[in-house]
C-alpha cells in the first residue's frame, strides 16, 4: 500500500512540474531514473548491468539486472544457475545473458527517500536550462516582477515561472524596495552563474531609460527619431540626445509629448529622476550648448586633438552650468564624448588707487600740465579734461599746489580741447 501511495505521489510531482514549469515528463523521468539507479545499487548490491525502470502510467519502480547463465554460480550478482534461468526462459543455455527483475521488497519506499533530493536537483537543473532557452532572446526587454526576498543587498524578483536577480550594483541608490512590491526592470543579461543560468535585471542601466522611451514614444520605436546618446546618474539625472532626419518632426517635442505626458510617465517610472531631452547636433559647439541649456555660455575654446572644450560663463551662470555636485557638466561630458571644463568669467575690477593713477597719467599727458599739477587736480576731484574745461580759473587758483599756475593750466587745457575739438562747456567729448 505504501508503495502505491508513493507511486501516486511521484506521479503527482511529475504532473506538477510538467504543468507549472513546463519541464517535460520524459526529461523528469530520465532524471529520476539516474537518481533511482544509485538507490538501487545500494538496495540490490553490485548487480550486473543494473537498470531501473519507471512505468510512466502507474509510476511503478522496478530494478533489472543482466545475469549470465552458469553451471555453477560463483557470484550471485553476475550469474544465475541453469535451473533458475530455465524457470524464466526454458531454452536458456550456459553463457546466455538473461535480464531479470531484481526489485527488492519495499524498494519503492527506499528509492523515494533516496531520490527525492536528487529529483529536486534535477528539476532545478532542468528549470535553469529552460530559463536560458526562454530568456536568452528577452535580453533588452522590460519585464515586471514581484520583490520576493533579499540576499544581502541583492534583490530576488519573482517573474512568475522564474526567479531573477537584481544585483546591488544594478539597483538605483535612491530606491528602496519592499517584499511584495511590483517593480519593472530591464533584462540586462542571461548568464551562467555558479548554480546554472541566471536572469540578471537592472534598473540603473542607461538602456532601461532608452527602452522606456522606445515603449512610450512611437516615433522612436518606428525609427523616425533616433536616440544618439545617453548619459545617466541613476536616481538623479539623465541626459538623452535625440535627432531626426524628418524636418517636419520636432524630436524634443515628440519625446516630451502633449503637455509633457510622455516624459512624465517615464519620470514617474524612474521615481522622479530628472530627464533632460536634448537636440543632438553634428556641430560640437551647438550640441554642448544644447546639453548645458538653459545656462548661457559666453565663449568656447575647442581643442580637437584632446577632445576638450573650455567654456567661459558669467559668474551668475556658473552654478547653473556646472549643476549640483558638478552633475550637469559631468553628464554633458559623458553624453558628448568631450571633456567639458566650465569656468567663470574673470572681471577685471580696478581699484581706487589704480583709477587715480590712470587719471593722473591722462592729465599729465596734456602739454603744459606738469605731473605734480595733474596729481593735485585729480585729488581735487578734477579727473578728466572735461572737468577742467567746466571749472573757473579762480577754482583752480584755490587748489594749494596750483595757485598762480591756474591760468597756465587752464590755457593748456583749452589748447588740448581745441586740438581734440572739444567745445568749452560741453559735457561730452566728440572725438
Amino acid at each position: 500500500m505504501s508503495d502505491e501511495r508513493m507511486n501516486a505521489d511521484f506521479l503527482a510531482v511529475l504532473e506538477f512540474w510538467e504543468r507549472e514549469k513546463g519541464i517535460s515528463r520524459d526529461v523528469l523521468i530520465s532524471a529520476v531514473q539516474e537518481a533511482l539507479l544509485s538507490a538501487a545499487k545500494k538496495a540490490v548490491g553490485p548487480a550486473r548491468e543494473l537498470r531501473v525502470e519507471i512505468d510512466p502510467k502507474n509510476g511503478d519502480i522496478r530494478a533489472f539486472a543482466k545475469l549470465v547463465v552458469a553451471d555453477r554460480v560463483i557470484s550471485k550478482h553476475d550469474q544465475i544457475s541453469v535451473f533458475d534461468a530455465r524457470r524464466t526462459k526454458p531454452e536458456a543455455q550456459v553463457g546466455d545473458e538473461l535480464e531479470l527483475e531484481v526489485t527488492p521488497t519495499g524498494f519503492g519506499r527506499i528509492a523515494s527517500q533516496y531520490a527525492k533530493q536528487a529529483l529536486m536537483q534535477q528539476i532545478r537543473r532542468a528549470e535553469k536550462a529552460l530559463i536560458f532557452t526562454e530568456f536568452k532572446d528577452r535580453v533588452g526587454d522590460i519585464i515586471g516582477g514581484t520583490v520576493r526576498r533579499f540576499d544581502r543587498s541583492d534583490v530576488l524578483v519573482d517573474l512568475g515561472k522564474y526567479e531573477a536577480l537584481l544585483p546591488n550594483k544594478e539597483r538605483v541608490p535612491t530606491e528602496e524596495y519592499q517584499v511584495g512590491e511590483r517593480i519593472r526592470c530591464y533584462v540586462k543579461a542571461v548568464e551562467q552563474g555558479p548554480h546554472g543560468p541566471e536572469i540578471i535585471l537592472s534598473r540603473a542601466d542607461p538602456r532601461f531609460v532608452v527602452k522606456l522611451f522606445q515603449l512610450e514614444v512611437s516615433e522612436i520605436n518606428d525609427g523616425t527619431i533616433e536616440i544618439k546618446g545617453i548619459a545617466r546618474e541613476p536616481g538623479f539625472r539623465t541626459k538623452l540626445a535625440v535627432w531626426t532626419r524628418d524636418e517636419k518632426v520636432d524630436p524634443v517635442g515628440a519625446c516630451v509629448g502633449l503637455r509633457g505626458q510622455r516624459v512624465k510617465n517615464i519620470v514617474r517610472e524612474l521615481n522622479n529622476e530628472k530627464v533632460d531631452i536634448i537636440r543632438w547636433d553634428p556641430n560640437v559647439r551647438t550640441f554642448i550648448t544644447n546639453a548645458l541649456s538653459p545656462a548661457k555660455l559666453k565663449t568656447f575654446e575647442i581643442d580637437e586633438a584632446s577632445k576638450r572644450v573650455k567654456i567661459i560663463v558669467s559668474e551668475d551662470q556658473l552654478s547653473l552650468a556646472i549643476g549640483k555636485r558638478g552633475q550637469n557638466a559631468r553628464l554633458t561630458s559623458k553624453l558628448t564624448g568631450w571633456q567639458v571644463d566650465i569656468e567663470a568669467e574673470v572681471v577685471q575690477t580696478k581699484g581706487f588707487e589704480e583709477k587715480v593713477a590712470e587719471a593722473v597719467e591722462l592729465l599729465a599727458a596734456i602739454p603744459g600740465i606738469a605731473r605734480e599739477s595733474a596729481d593735485a587736480l585729480v585729488h581735487a576731484g578734477l579727473t578728466r579734461l572735461e572737468d577742467l574745461l567746466q571749472a573757473d580759473v579762480s577754482d583752480l587758483a584755490d587748489i594749494p599746489q596750483i595757485g598762480e599756475q591756474a591760468t597756465a593750466v587752464m590755457e593748456a587745457a583749452r589748447a588740448e580741447a581745441e586740438r581734440r575739438k572739444i567745445q568749452v562747456g560741453d559735457n561730452a567729448a566728440a572725438e
